[in-house]
């Protein structure tokens, strides 16, 4: 037995039986157990970013995380957007990067760097083990921490430890504590100011998102008349007969305008709202500066248990009327017309089956979709979470894996989506059943908005040149053929709704090439 045998074991014991790799020659030993391994599923992407986006959209929908396989410091680092996306998420993501043998290091091979440095920005745990015997509690401290942290957790993995013989152990399962809940005494104060008649609201965050923590913040909230907001997060159950939380727009003015009535803010699940950047002249905090506001419950709480110490606190029974979200997905008519944002996202709503996955990184275009889930079929909703674009089509990977037997939504913005292309190949190759919608303007739209929120409307040739995609234009269809994905392309409202039957009606990879107006 060497320590590659002793890490899968260590990790298939814990649950943790998705791999999702793009190895090297420093990991062959640990490619070679794993081999030896057929309870692991090992799923490659062909760029590191794919690889580590699949994991962060796999741990959001199978609440546990997977395994990454990356190459040394550059593999890792060419992984690091989505891993900064996961950490923002707060997903749970076990990395093993592989790294030279400790004695090779000394002579400064090519591939030698310093991999601590490159993965503690993006990680909220960083270990290495330097022999075989140190294999196991590694592996353990790291999946571990990347439960109790929610977050990233880069386990660094010396050839020499991964090839290093050891007497050989079965490992046991490793103890996970109880999240706790939220202090009384925050719970209290938390509890006064809502009985105390001021115009209240309720921001929830993470796992404050799900359908059961969101019928008991539904339930405060019709007894207290406490408003509900979300922040974005790793993912949100929405739908019909659930509670609807309206996100906090992105939109600094407009956040600002619709925040300022309230004189207190309860937070569960995160901090308060702030601009997702600076703007000259404009806050970076969202709230009134005369708000209160009550960090209730973080990331590492229980958040379900803590609303629930609220209620109790309020008096609130768990049987207590709620408003459910109503049923209003047949009621939206056929879009005609243009072929743009609004059309799509009603064309895409009107058809939404039940228990899909959205995957949305179509950050110009996904307003008209969430203003509709709420009154569709009940289901989960994935976004991008920490702006690192390139997410949406490994996101859609990675929801796939954890879920074959549900429906994969990517609306997918196309200068994003070139980022992580290649992830339209694992699809294929693990057959997903992934529709992909391409918004296809040909333009980085969401960087043109941000040049007009700066003050700048008049775009010359340097700036067309960084913010247009066209000369040439690019092909999606023939991109997704190329890699074994059938596609599509609609250039009318009623090009789309045909292709978008199709896709729905039938299991597999799927991509519609939108060419909006």
């Amino acid at each position: 037995m060497n320590g590659a045998d002793i890490l899968c074991d260590t990790l298939l014991v814990n649950g943790v039986d998705v791999c999702f790799a793009n190895p090297g020659t420093s990991e062959m030993h640990f490619v070679a157990a794993l081999d030896r391994k057929p309870q692991m599923r090992c799923v490659l992407g062909l760029f590191e970013g794919v690889v580590t986006g699949a994991a962060d959209g796999y741990a959001r929908m199978a609440d546990k995380p997977a395994v990454t396989l990356l190459h040394t410091g550059p593999g890792l680092a060419n992984g690091l957007a989505n891993l900064h996306n996961a950490r923002r998420a707060r997903t749970p993501v076990l990395n093993v990067v592989g790294d030279h043998a400790t004695y090779h290091v000394a002579h400064d091979a090519p591939l030698t760097s310093d991999i601590e440095s490159l993965a503690r920005p993006m990680s909220h745990w960083v270990g290495r083990a330097n022999a075989a015997e140190e294999v196991r509690r590694v592996t353990e401290e790291g999946y571990v921490a990347s439960l109790m942290n929610r977050g990233v957790s880069t386990m660094i993995l010396p050839a020499d430890a991964a090839w290093g013989e050891i007497v050989h152990e079965v490992p046991s399962p490793v103890a996970i504590p109880r999240r706790p809940v939220a202090d009384a005494d925050v719970v209290l104060a938390a509890a006064k100011t809502l009985k105390s008649g001021k115009r209240a609201v309720l921001i929830l965050a993470g796992k404050a998102l799900r359908a059961d923590a969101l019928e008991t913040a539904g339930r405060i909230s019709a007894a207290t008349g406490a408003a509900l907001f979300s922040q974005t997060s790793d993912r949100t159950q929405r739908g019909a007969g659930r509670v609807a939380a309206r996100p906090v727009p992105y939109n600094v003015d407009i956040a600002v305008a619709t925040l300022k009535e309230f004189e207190v803010a309860i937070c569960l699940g995160g901090k308060q709202p702030v601009a997702f950047f600076a703007y000259p002249g404009k806050p970076s905090t969202i709230l009134d500066p005369a708000c209160e506001v009550i960090e209730m419950a973080g990331h590492e709480h229980d958040l379900a248990a803590s609303l629930a110490a609220l209620a109790d606190e309020l008096g609130v029974a768990s049987n207590a009327a709620f408003v459910a979200n109503p049923f209003t997905q047949t009621g939206i008519s056929e879009p005609t017309g243009s072929l743009n944002a609004e059309s799509i996202a009603l064309a895409v709503a009107r058809r939404l089956p039940e228990n899909a996955i959205i995957c949305e990184e179509s950050i110009t275009s996904g307003g008209k979709l969430a203003a509709l889930s709420p009154g569709l079929h009940p289901h989960d909703h994935i976004p991008l979470t920490g702006g690192s674009i390139g997410e949406g089509i490994p996101l859609a990977v990675g929801a796939g894996i954890a879920c074959p037997d549900r429906k994969i939504v990517a609306m997918q913005a196309d200068g994003s989506g070139m980022y992580t292309i290649q992830g339209l190949w694992t699809q294929a190759r693990e057959n997903l059943d992934v529709l992909t919608v391409v918004y296809s303007n040909r333009a980085y739209a969401i960087l043109q908005g941000e040049m007009r929120n700066v003050g700048v409307n008049d775009f010359g040739v340097n700036a067309r040149r960084m913010l247009d995609l066209d000369k040439p234009d690019l092909d999606w269809c023939k991109m997704a053929n190329g890699m074994g994905v059938e596609a599509g392309r609609a250039t009318t409202v009623e090009e789309f709704t045909k292709l978008l039957d199709v896709g729905f009606s039938r299991k597999g990879p799927f991509l519609i090439e939108a060419v909006m107006d």
